[in-house]
């Protein structure tokens, strides 16, 4: 089947270009195509994933173009990383494309929110398979476009128009990173493949300042598309895009793009102790930075969005621990996980019509399916033993400490803590304790066709942690780094105590949640009112969006109105007076061209005069 696999993400193409042609006229109909063809996908994906066990990796390319002795190729590629994500990310865009069937129900422009789900899954599917770097940037610019289009679904809302500008903007600055990496790696080993870099890699033919750049200049490309501390304040204004999106964007798709590529570069990071702790590092401050931030947040989406923020750092801190299977294993519960909380944060939307936690509360009783399920979304994120999430973000902190990196490693537990608190905070808010602004009467469970999706996302968030614990072999990480490019960084086996810490700080931030927002023993306003300041810059995300204000935006509009001025007054000045000069002489000679001879004769007259005295003052010589 890996010989078929660039088949995957034809299908989402082929539903996108058809919804486009004949979508007015399918309608709401236009979501049964969608999720036919994404099924097809997955179960590809699958076939591919179940063949790429026993066999090993495949690869297949053509010439696209040649330059002189250059030639670019194109093709696909089928490893143990790309097969598990194209499961990954198929898996979710279908479940995104089943739920969407209820929550977009009666939109106007349903099926062109359908043509933009196939062209962003397609994008997406497109890069995970590709083999080379250049044809991993073309998707890579494409996923951009796809989600530009999706977060700024509601165009004629101002804050969605603005805030899909502000990700396409912010993610093309670190797109300019790995595309200057690209061209460096390029030069230097004369291809864009990822085999031919790791084997120049190997065989010492770069020197490790080069190497060291490029991987670093390859990361900046990855802060942007995963949200990443500096540039991570486009990724929670993406959810002004609608809540299907923000599941497909911020769980296993498109901010999932820049984990996987610096996972898929991991080679070259890994020949760099400079690269890996600069991975670390930004990681590790991502991960508390978001967390701290998600305590104080009132808005549900935003709440998810500064926990993926958050947990997106995790997963860098991970691989820049060397830990490349704690990476990709959270990358893949993550996926699971977290598209099961905002799925579900949809379904409380639906029902309650509004985004406002403190507006929430006493849906448990009310929301009899998707409440348990958003507990156990919460329960795996927090990192609670025996859900999925507990074993990735444990063997996130063993490779950590086991690196070296210990002031990281309890950078990572606060995180921890932050994340039990701030969720279940989030949880209780919502779900427990008495109706507050909503209507009661009104509440309902969602539809089958979204609860659905939330229950396969259910059952993955609790089990699929087990495929890399002792119980089943590690099976994921053994069968992860089986070949020469993983360069041994597998499974990291590490103290016990780090797991009973794990435990405990999560425990002990749900504890604290339950005491003020559920027993409410503890005054919710604890910390604002005695620290007023810190919660103000908490609640105002540290007030990076107004530093980027008055800072950046600001010098680019006065730099751009300085040049406006130049342009005015400058450039158009002197073109102006040319051409004002111009006209006047031309409307001067035009006057003298009157037909009077005798003008005419008083001209020559005078021109002889001239030529006389210039004649008689040079001696008769004018050269």
């Amino acid at each position: 089947m890996m010989e078929n696999a660039w088949i995957i993400p034809l299908f989402p193409l082929i539903s996108f270009i058809f919804l486009l042609v004949v979508g007015k006229r399918l309608k709401e109909s236009s979501a049964y195509l969608g999720m036919a063809l994404t099924f097809l996908s997955l179960v590809y994906s699958l076939l591919v994933l179940f063949d790429r066990f026993k066999s090993p990796t495949y690869k297949t390319e053509f010439t696209w173009l040649t330059i002189g002795d250059v030639s670019l190729t194109a093709g696909f590629e089928v490893n143990q990383l790309n097969a598990l994500m194209l499961v990954v990310v198929s898996l979710v865009s279908f479940l995104v494309h089943m739920y969407s069937k209820g929550y977009m129900h009666d939109d106007e422009r349903f099926p062109v929110f359908y043509a933009y789900l196939g062209l962003f899954t397609f994008a997406m599917l497109g890069l995970v398979i590709s083999p080379n770097l250049l044809q991993t940037y073309i998707f890579w610019e494409l996923v951009g476009v796809g989600s530009f289009l999706l977060i700024g679904f509601y165009f004629f809302k101002e804050d969605a128009r603005a805030a899909a500008k502000k990700a396409f903007i912010m993610t093309r600055i670190g797109d300019v990173g790995l595309l200057i990496g690209m061209i460096l790696l390029f030069w230097q080993v004369g291809s864009f493949e990822y085999d031919e870099i790791f084997k120049a890699v190997e065989a010492g033919s770069i020197s490790m300042e080069m190497i060291t750049l490029t991987a670093i200049l390859i990361f900046v490309g990855a802060i942007g598309k995963s949200g990443q501390f500096p540039l991570h304040t486009w990724l929670p204004d993406a959810m002004e895009g609608p809540t299907p999106v923000s599941a497909l964007i911020h769980a296993a798709t498109m901010v999932a793009a820049g984990v996987y590529l610096v996972a898929a570069t991991f080679p070259l990071f890994a020949a760099s102790e400079t690269a890996l702790m600069t991975v670390a590092i930004v990681g590790g401050i991502t991960a508390i930075f978001a967390a701290s931030i998600g305590l104080t947040q009132k808005d549900i989406k935003r709440v998810l969005a500064y926990s993926t923020v958050s947990q997106l750092g995790y997963m860098m801190l991970a691989l820049g621990s060397a830990g490349y299977v704690a990476g990709v294993f959270h990358l893949m519960t993550h996926a699971f996980f977290k598209a099961l909380l905002f799925l579900a944060a949809g379904s409380v939307i639906h029902a309650v019509h509004t985004q406002n936690i403190e507006e929430m509360g006493g849906l448990w009783k009310k929301l009899r399916i998707t409440g348990p399920l958003f507990l156990i979304g919460t329960l795996a994120i927090s990192g609670v033993p025996l859900f999925s999430g507990f074993f990735s973000k444990e063997e996130i902190l063993v490779a950590t400490w086991v690196h070296g990196n210990y002031i990281l490693f309890w950078v990572a537990v606060v995180a921890a803590f932050f994340t039990a608190f701030y969720m279940f905070r989030l949880f209780f808010m919502v779900f427990t304790g008495e109706a507050r602004g909503y209507k009661e009467k009104g509440v309902h469970e969602s539809p089958s066709v979204m609860t659905i999706p939330m229950l396969v996302l259910g059952a993955l968030a609790i089990f699929a942690g087990y495929v890399n614990t002792p119980w089943f072999g590690t099976f994921l990480g053994d069968w992860l780094t089986e070949d020469t490019h993983s360069l041994g960084h597998g499974h990291i086996t590490g103290p016990l105590w780090i797991m009973v810490v794990a435990t405990l700080v999560s425990l002990l931030g749900i504890f604290l949640a339950y005491l003020m927002y559920a027993k409410k023993s503890v005054s919710r306003d604890f910390f604002s009112s005695r620290f007023p300041i810190s919660y103000s810059v908490l609640y105002n995300k540290y007030f990076i969006d107004e530093f980027y204000q008055y800072s950046v935006v600001s010098a680019t509009k006065f730099v751009s109105l300085f040049f406006k001025y130049i342009e005015k007054f400058l450039v158009e000045g002197i073109v102006n007076g040319v051409a004002s000069a111009t006209q006047s002489i031309g409307r001067f000679g035009s006057k003298m061209q009157n037909g009077q001879v005798q003008v005419y004769s008083s001209v020559a007259f005078i021109g002889l005069a001239v030529l006389i005295l210039i004649l008689a003052f040079t001696g008769g010589y004018l050269g």
